[in-house]
């Protein structure tokens, strides 16, 4: 038996009329063989899971820069948890699972260290201007290499809703769209509860006409999320919330814009110009020094120029990795005699 194409059989006799089918996928980049046991999509995950650049997500910052306590979300929790509401919305409407979930691993691969504020200097410093979702494509398209390929080279369906997930434009497939209302469903209720925890803010600051639709408790609004999404979402042609639940939803983020992402208190002056100060010499100091990168960065700086490599090595860092670099290269060390 073939279990792929038992496995695309079975997707036509369950999922809706309007998912995508792995066997109907607008292929990949470069063509290859089919594996027996596994879909187009199902690979595409497999390989998402398997990237260096997805292992590194543990140590990027989702919203706190390097949090004390196991608690906080990283970048990581973070795309796992976009991955388990994209599932569930998925699961509920009949659309693909695995083409969800391959978009919802991958939709953050390209982010920077220190999260939105490492890449708010990064599009400052590199002349191109930097948005982590057409980053998030170069990691799956170009920088994720071994010996075998160049890049993971994914099928189309799951590159588009990467690079889509946010921006102006809506992936083309129903699971991108619903890795997109997912990420802000997510982000939006995971950084509350870390904002809670840290004290930036108390349950009793949120506001009140948003938390009496959506649900006071962290449990209950995203429980509420996916409900009306779904019910809104529905036998219709794209994925939405209702009117209410959406003006709820928009509004309880620019709450938190004002109280979390943009605060005094979490974004303190001396650490964001710490930040810039690390981002910024880095860049300067390869753009000086491309030999002082690894291989796939040189390699790159003699393909695609100096400029783009050098953003390609510093968004691909973790914090940690940023701060020793940094450390290493413009901090003095102790002179020891180690005659004496």
């Amino acid at each position: 038996m073939n279990y792929r194409e038992d496995i695309e059989k079975r997707e036509y006799e369950i999922l809706d009329a309007r998912a995508a089918k792995a066997a109907e996928s607008r292929g990949r980049q470069m063509a290859e063989a089919p594996c027996r046991y596994r879909t187009d999509f199902q690979r595409d995950r497999d390989r998402i899971i398997h990237s260096k650049a997805f292992r590194r997500l543990v140590h990027k910052t989702q919203v706190f820069l390097a949090p004390e306590g196991d608690h906080y979300r990283t970048r990581l929790t973070h795309t796992l948890e976009v991955a388990q509401v994209s599932r569930t919305i998925a699961r509920i409407l009949n659309y693909n699972e695995d083409l969800t979930e391959a978009i919802a691993l991958g939709h953050d691969l390209g982010h920077t260290p220190f999260g939105h504020n490492g890449e708010a200097i990064l599009n400052r410093v590199y002349p191109g201007g930097f948005k982590h979702r057409e980053q998030s494509l170069r990691v799956v398209d170009r920088l994720e290499s071994s010996a075998k390929r160049r890049g993971l080279n994914l099928t189309a369906e799951v590159r588009d809703g990467i690079l889509n997930h946010s921006g102006p434009n809506l992936p083309f497939t129903m699971e991108g769209q619903i890795v997109r209302f997912s990420d802000r469903i997510a982000y939006i209720n995971h950084d509350i509860d870390d904002a809670i925890r840290s004290g930036v803010i108390s349950e009793k600051d949120l506001p009140e006409k948003n938390i009496r639709v959506l649900g006071r408790t962290h449990s209950n609004r995203i429980n509420n999320l996916i409900d009306n999404l779904v019910h809104a979402s529905a036998n219709q042609d794209r994925i939405q919330l209702s009117p209410s639940f959406q003006e709820a939803l928009d509004e309880l983020r620019e709450f938190m814009f004002r109280n979390v992402y943009d605060s005094a208190r979490v974004k303190r002056a001396e650490d964001m110009n710490k930040v810039e100060m690390v981002i910024r010499q880095l860049y300067d100091y390869f753009c000086s020094n491309p030999d002082r990168m690894p291989d796939l960065y040189r390699e790159t700086a003699g393909e695609d120029g100096r400029p783009e490599a050098v953003k390609d090595y510093i968004s691909g860092m973790t914090d940690r990795y940023a701060i020793s670099l940094y450390s290493d290269l413009f901090v003095p060390k102790a002179w020891t005699d180690y005659k004496g």
